[in-house]
């Protein structure tokens, strides 16, 4: 098991448990105390523990994953500003890839588009576009994550290495100098084999996730084509994504006729 992994078991161990020693991290990994010290070590320097003596507590501090329902309520404004900008990409006939991010279900409800080929991990988007005219949806299998109501996993990655598409959406947990970050490995990996399997990448991303670095990092700044946000980043931030020649679009401003990518 790789350190990230065990760092993800030991925040989920703490979330039921509270507290947890090096012996039990010894224990439940098969690891070595040395290791288990470098596991809590790099948890502390992300905030996401308080180490005790011969342990660790659950940070008050720690981010958590609100459920679905709770992040469709979260900045719904600038989400769905951002899903109908993004929606105008869409042309009649096109194959795309939708990920399961609430961002992108905002793009999904303003679709236009006609004959489209969708390849999605998300059940609330193949729901939304099945009621869409002429829409083929493939909706990947593998294993269910019900609270956030997507699939995942190796036969969800392996199903994504068949399938390639003009676009794909999506959207993130933070994005900075250091790339794009989620919460959990599995999500992370399922976003960037979508990433992987189509000739543009379109990020969805509001403004509070610019600036922030989250535990798993799943692409490079340079793997992406287009992000669409409702503020305009720092001005470090906007240079750098322009060395990497990503394009910015703002929702609400005037956009060019054209991508030049």
């Amino acid at each position: 098991m790789y350190q990230e992994e065990r760092m993800l078991h030991i925040l989920k161990y703490l979330e039921t448990h509270q507290r947890i020693n090096i012996e039990e991290i010894c224990s439940l990994f098969n690891v070595s105390r040395d290791t288990a010290r470098r596991d809590l070590v790099r948890l502390e320097e992300q905030n996401s523990i308080i180490r005790t003596r011969g342990g660790a507590l659950l940070s008050t501090a720690k981010l958590t994953i609100p459920s679905y329902k709770d992040r469709l309520n979260t900045v719904s404004s600038e989400k769905k500003k951002i899903g109908q900008l993004a929606a105008t990409l869409i042309r009649d006939g096109e194959r795309i890839i939708l990920d399961s991010s609430t961002t992108v279900q905002a793009c999904a409800e303003f679709v236009e588009a006609t004959r489209c080929t969708v390849i999605t991990n998300s059940i609330n988007q193949a729901d939304i576009l099945s009621d869409k005219e002429d829409m083929t949806i493939h909706l990947l299998g593998g294993q269910l994550q019900s609270q956030h109501r997507y699939v995942y996993g190796s036969a969800a990655i392996e199903t994504l290495s068949h399938y390639f598409a003009e676009r794909a959406f999506i959207g993130i947990g933070s994005i900075s100098a250091k790339g794009l970050t989620s919460l959990t490995v599995e999500e992370g990996r399922i976003k960037h084999k979508m990433m992987q399997q189509a000739e543009m990448v379109v990020i969805l991303a509001d403004h509070s996730k610019f600036g922030r670095e989250l535990f798993y990092k799943f692409a490079d700044l340079s793997e992406i084509d287009l992000i669409i946000t409702d503020q305009a980043p720092n001005a470090e931030m906007t240079e750098l994504l322009q060395q990497h020649e990503v394009e910015l679009w703002i929702a609400g401003q005037p956009q060019p006729k054209e991508l030049s990518i």
